[in-house]
């Protein structure tokens, strides 16, 4: 019955498309980000003194830290562009960083500005549950989700089959059991942040892949 409902719901191409959707967010830049952190005199543990903020991409929740314009301040909670054109506030993007080179500020404002960022694009995140596919045969998508298991997804796929999910609370109802759903995708996107243990990327750009170090032969 459960490998008669997971092929039921899974495309042959689906953990291609997964691999691709996950290519594209990982060349894919962001254009605007949430402020976590604005340290005016930058950070404690620096050498030089400058201004420094750390961001949270808007669109794949990229972490970065960047440099603002002389004279403008930032504001944590503060929605910035950082896109290739002309910016506003933000003079440089320094780059990258990993969750664990956030600062405490960062880390406290973290949560609650992913619990926004789904809020405003709740239609985005309903859709995952309405579109999710199955990975391999004996894996869904819809068990990446921390809380989620197998017999929450088998549930999900039968109802989804009789229509499609209107809101979060509507599979709440439909779904006996079922964990906060909107709660579920912001813990899934911690867990991207931090280095999922499997690997995969749904909501998160995930990070760069290591540089390969070359070496030129030796001659003898």
């Amino acid at each position: 019955m459960e490998e008669k409902n997971i092929e039921r719901n899974r495309l042959p191409v689906a953990s291609e498309q997964h691999a691709g959707k996950t290519e594209e967010r990982q060349s894919k830049t962001e254009e605007k980000a949430i402020v976590l952190d604005y340290m005016p005199t930058g950070k404690s543990s620096a050498i030089k003194t400058e201004p420094i903020a750390q961001v949270m991409g808007i669109e794949y929740f990229t972490l970065l830290e960047v440099t603002p314009k002389v004279g403008k301040g930032l504001t944590v909670g503060e929605e910035v562009y950082v896109g290739k054109e002309e910016r506003d506030k933000i003079e440089l993007i320094k780059g990258r960083i990993a969750f664990k080179d956030l600062t405490s500020n960062s880390m406290s404002e973290l949560n609650d500005a992913i619990e926004d960022l789904v809020e405003k694009n709740k239609e985005k995140y309903l859709n995952f549950y309405n579109t999710a596919r199955g990975i391999t045969i004996k894996r869904h998508q819809l068990e990446l989700l921390p809380g989620l298991g197998k017999k929450h997804m088998l549930d999900l796929l039968d109802q989804r089959e009789k229509g499609k999910f209107e809101s979060f609370d509507d599979i709440v109802k439909k779904v006996k059991g079922m964990p906060d759903p909107k709660k579920a995708i912001v813990r899934r996107i911690v867990e991207e942040l931090e280095g999922p243990e499997d690997k995969h990327y749904l909501f998160v750009r995930p990070p760069a892949a290591p540089r390969q170090q070359f070496y030129p032969r030796r001659r003898y």
